[in-house]
């Protein structure tokens, strides 16, 4: 699992490159990588460029089928509610991140999205792998953007 998420933390770095907001995500099939992203908002202009998306995006490609049902996505951050549905109608079995997104304001809304009896399929969700380093990474971001201002 944790091989997953450094994978996932390498792709945040690549975003950090591009000075991006680092966040990073992959996913996996039967213990292989088939799909890396990272986020790409500020670059391409476009606000739906978030890692978790593009990392979808990419799996319905290489598989050729909008369902990724036996997939695991692993993300360095608490996906936002618009990464959650898209993790949730990509049919995607596990979702595993690090941070914790401490500015949200209601703490199981992740849960909620993810596991809301109207939908036909639930996603399985724990966070905290390799709690430190994947906020670090975004501690650092924010604090040095606060810094140029």
């Amino acid at each position: 699992m944790e091989k997953f998420m450094f994978a996932a933390l390498k792709e945040a770095q690549k975003a950090l490159a591009k000075d991006e907001v680092p966040i990073g995500a992959v996913i996996v099939i039967d213990g292989k990588i088939i799909a890396r992203a990272h986020n790409q908002r500020q670059s391409k202009k476009i606000a739906t460029h978030h890692a978790e998306i593009l990392a979808i995006e990419k799996a319905c490609k290489k598989l050729h089928d909008w369902r990724l049902e036996n997939a695991e996505i692993f993300v360095t951050l608490e996906p936002c509610p618009m990464c959650a549905g898209a993790i949730a109608n990509a049919r995607i079995k596990k979702l595993y991140f690090g941070a914790f997104d401490k500015t949200g304001t209601n703490k199981n809304l992740l849960v909620d999205i993810l596991s809301d009896n109207r939908l036909n399929h639930k996603t399985e969700v724990q966070g905290g792998i390799l709690e430190a380093p994947c906020a670090e990474i975004l501690t650092t971001f924010f604090k040095n953007k606060r810094n140029k201002k």
